[in-house]
């Protein structure tokens, strides 16, 4: 087999020798074939015989040439007389001189961006043709700079071979590992010239800087939400595929962030790297560092709440929540569910309506099995066990067990009503008011029930509603373990047991234990009754007085009994018949022992009792017990007649004379 690099030295050596006129004659310099014969033969076994020779002679010249190019170098270093920098080239000076200077000749065309190297610039231009010459045989990803694609690779390679001497933390990039030193040193050498905050890293700073710019420049083409960063964006995309890349391998837990997954793990390790340089106090998470260090400022108000709402002057210790509450200023509502196209101001009201669709409850309550979606629901739960109220107001004392109902109270004491109805212009102290009152106008009732196909405004009186089919009465009297559908119900008969009557009407002090009643007894002082009936021309205060009051023309009943089939105009009617047939009587007097079958029925008698008549007639100074008395003999002044019989077009002031009266047809009749 021919040795191809001893036919190249064979070639170099006949060019060699051309070249050179070598002169290689035999004794008959005349004979030009033997000449050329001879010179051939004796130029291979020249070549053949000195190989060694000159590959020795080859080597000892790239070894003397190397060593002639790095005694230049030393003879030609240049260094930088700003710092102990030194360089070869003059152009790698002048490169460097930039970096003192801050000199950026070479500009992006596009976006006039300006950069100190040809390469700088050559990067940046990338971004704008979004090209990425540089992609990953292992997974696909393209990068712009070669550089990116190396740290890329090692997150395949799991190589991290930049470690803090500090520490031990180990990175893939050595401008990450940089960063991570400046949390030892506390260096931060990027600051803001708009408001002089400081950063660790320069990716930092231009997050930080979109904050006064506004600027979003990521957009989600799911939903459209806008980002000031890539990294937002990316975790975003992650809650509408439903990703989460990073899991703990400790419990399983995934999460979509890795900064998610760093907080979790703390909780498993029990770390705590941020402390307090006053107090030495140590913290798992940065945020709690940031809240722990106001208590060390003087101002109470800045202390507790340092971010103020430019609108309405309401304070928030928090920056996200200061962001989530100027939404209720903006309406904006940049997080969209893609089953049905509700939208919310923030992340988590987003979650708990999601499990609406899923029906999704996933925490249960160990005592009564009690289910529910979220943590926090659960943990409220457990509170109506153990009776703790650990949120407790500052000013009057009041404790509650949920921090959203002390929130709500605190407003009965500032008065404050932030949220107002763009077309009627009332306000409310809770933003879930404000969206239940404009379905008043808009007539929207968005949760129906699956029983019978009712709808409702809230999703609260839909559940109540639920009740009614199932039965379900979660409310029980400790006293008397009456059990009650709501917790309202509990609450006024409670006060049945403790007398109570926080109700008073301030035009004549009468006193009542539920508001209902209060209400009904305020209409006595009012002299205009905005309904009329067409038929008979009788006013009434409400309009469901009226429906109530058309039944006694149209004889409808809609309300039927399915024991004996009598029909009734009113529910409540038809409720105090079925007791009739059960001979139920859960309402009895503490005094006497009596019972009965009615609530109002027990007031009227515990009034026999106490001598209470809370009814007055304004035209003279009789008083009664029951207001249906006082109804009747208000109509003595008046003379009013209201009941009147079809048969002879008699007229009387009450029912009772009405009933007696048609007997006398009856017998006629008869």
């Amino acid at each position: 087999m021919i040795n191809m690099e001893s036919m190249a030295n064979e070639k170099s050596c006949i060019e060699l020798c051309t070249n050179s006129n070598t002169n290689i004659t035999d004794s008959k310099p005349h004979d030009n074939t033997k000449v050329k014969t001879l010179t051939k033969e004796k130029l291979l076994q020249l070549c053949t015989s000195s190989d060694t020779k000159i590959t020795d002679s080859k080597q000892q010249l790239c070894t003397s040439s190397k060593a002639r190019v790095q005694a230049k170098r030393k003879e030609k270093t240049i260094q930088c007389q700003e710092c102990t920098s030194t360089f070869v080239r003059k152009a790698d000076l002048t490169k460097h001189m930039r970096t003192h200077t801050g000199e950026r000749p070479f500009s992006c065309q596009v976006c006039g961006a300006a950069f100190s190297s040809v390469s700088n610039l050559n990067q940046h231009k990338r971004t704008h043709t979004c090209e990425k010459p540089f992609s990953c045989q292992e997974c696909g990803s393209s990068f712009s700079m070669n550089t990116n694609l190396k740290q890329h690779m090692r997150v395949h390679t799991k190589e991290k071979p930049y470690s803090c001497e500090i520490c031990g933390y180990s990175y893939s990039g050595m401008s990450s590992l940089k960063i991570h030193i400046r949390s030892h040193t506390g260096e931060k050498p990027f600051s803001c010239e708009a408001c002089g905050t400081c950063f660790a890293d320069k990716s930092s700073l231009k997050k930080h800087l979109r904050t006064h710019s506004g600027e979003r420049p990521y957009s989600c083409e799911t939903c459209g939400s806008t980002f000031s960063c890539n990294s937002d964006l990316q975790i975003h995309i992650r809650r509408h595929t439903g990703e989460k890349p990073y899991s703990c391998h400790v419990c399983g837990s995934a999460f979509t962030a890795n900064s998610t997954l760093k907080k979790h793990i703390r909780t498993h390790t029990g770390e705590k790297p941020y402390s307090c340089h006053i107090c030495s106090s140590s913290f798992s998470e940065n945020t709690n560092l940031k809240k722990h260090l106001r208590i060390h400022t003087g101002d109470k108000k800045v202390r507790d709440k340092p971010y103020s709402c430019q609108v309405c002057e309401a304070a928030f210790s928090w920056t996200s929540s200061l962001k989530m509450h100027i939404r209720t200023h903006t309406g904006e509502k940049p997080y969209h569910c893609d089953l049905c196209g509700c939208c919310f101001t923030n992340s988590s009201g987003l979650k708990k309506h999601l499990q609406t669709h899923t029906g999704e409850k996933a925490y249960s309550c160990q005592i009564c099995g009690f289910a529910c979606s979220s943590n926090s629901s659960l943990a409220a739960h457990i509170r109506t066990h153990t009776g703790e109220k650990p949120f407790s107001c500052n000013k009057c004392g009041i404790s509650f067990s949920m921090n959203a109902h002390l929130k709500r109270h605190y407003l009965t004491h500032s008065g404050e009503k932030p949220y107002a109805c763009d077309v009627c212009s009332s306000r409310f102290a809770q933003t879930s008011h404000l969206q239940e009152h404009k379905r008043r106008h808009s007539g929207e009732k968005p949760f129906s029930c699956e029983v019978c196909g009712s709808s409702f405004t809230t999703n609260q009186r839909r559940k109540q509603h639920m009740r009614t089919h199932t039965g379900e009465k979660p409310y029980s009297c400790k006293i008397c373990d009456l059990a009650f559908s709501f917790s309202t119900g509990l609450k006024q008969h409670l006060r049945t047991h403790i007398g109570q009557k926080p109700y008073s009407c301030k035009l004549c002090k009468s006193a009542f234990s539920e508001s209902c009643e209060l209400k009904e007894h305020l209409k006595i002082h009012i002299v205009e009754k905005p309904y009329s009936c067409e038929s008979c021309g009788s006013r009434f205060l409400s309009r469901s007085h009226l429906e109530r009051h058309m039944r006694t023309h149209t004889n409808e009943k809609p309300y039927s009994c399915e024991i004996c089939g009598s029909c009734f105009s009113e529910n409540s009617s038809l409720k105090k018949h079925i007791r009739t047939h059960t001979g139920e009587k859960r309402y009895s007097c503490q005094i006497c022992g009596l019972a009965f079958s009615e609530s109002s029925s027990l007031k009227n008698h515990h009034r026999t009792h106490t001598g209470e008549k809370p009814f007055h007639c304004e035209r003279c100074d009789a008083s009664f017990i029951r207001n249906a008395d006082r109804t009747r003999h208000v109509r003595t002044h008046t003379g009013e007649k209201p009941f009147s019989c079809h048969e002879c077009e008699a007229a009387f002031s009450d029912n009772s004379s009405l009933r007696q009266h048609l007997r006398i047809h009856i017998g006629e009749r008869t």
